[in-house]
């Protein structure tokens, strides 16, 4: 019987990358990609010459049967996403689920995870926090909205530079402009930034500096 590791890939800065993750690249069989092209820079930055296949959000219902055969067979398989810890907002839940019905060992690799840092770096209560990643882009989002609006936790988001302030505009709209948030982009990168403060004073910040790169929103659960 075979096996799948799940490897966490930096999130930006690739001396992120553990020694781990980069010896078990190295010996696994087969390494599954979100993206071959994104991929392939960071396996040739760490001179791995595993073969790599790609498996996404699109690919990965058709595949995971033939994959599960492989590695019942014998062979030894590692997810990966573009960045960051694959199954979280990523593909890898249907290959890590087919693999546990089928008793094949998974062996998930700690490494970088962009909600991490910018839930600690944000100054808010991280003792209890609940993960949305990102909201449902039309239909059930109202739902979502109102269901979090009632949410004591700390909450996490996920979300695109372009949709940014039409997410934190949706934000004042249920939880009050007043409510405490933390905007973080470009984690680990050169140009990091978080910003803290009400939900008002961040959509007037980014109003005047529209954002870039990847965002994770933070915001205060109701008191």
């Amino acid at each position: 019987m075979g096996k799948l590791y799940i490897v966490p890939t930096p999130i930006g800065n690739l001396e992120d990358m553990t020694f781990r993750a980069v010896r078990v690249l190295k010996e696994v069989d087969l390494i599954l990609a979100e993206d071959t092209r994104t991929s392939g820079k960071l396996l040739q930055h760490f001179e791995i010459t595993a073969p790599m296949q790609s498996h996404h959000m699109h690919n990965e219902h058709k595949t995971v049967d033939h994959l599960v055969q492989r590695m019942e067979s014998g062979e030894t398989l590692a997810l990966i996403s573009d960045a960051g810890t694959p199954a979280i907002s990523d593909p890898g839940f249907l290959l890590t689920r087919a693999c546990v019905e089928k008793n094949i060992d998974v062996e998930c690799l700690p490494g970088a995870t962009a909600f991490v840092p910018a839930l600690v770096n944000s100054g808010l209560p991280n003792d209890k926090f609940v993960f949305e990643g990102f909201l449902p882009p039309k239909k059930g989002r109202q739902t979502r909205l109102n269901l979090l609006a009632e949410e004591t936790r700390t909450m996490i988001f996920y979300e695109s530079p372009y949709k940014l302030l039409k997410t934190l505009g949706h934000f004042t709209e249920y939880f009050g402009a007043d409510r405490s948030a933390s905007v973080s982009r470009e984690l680990t990168k050169l140009y990091e930034e978080t910003v803290r403060g009400s939900l008002t004073e961040i959509i007037e910040y980014y109003t005047e500096k529209p954002p870039k790169g990847e965002i994770v929103i933070i915001v205060e659960g109701k008191k």
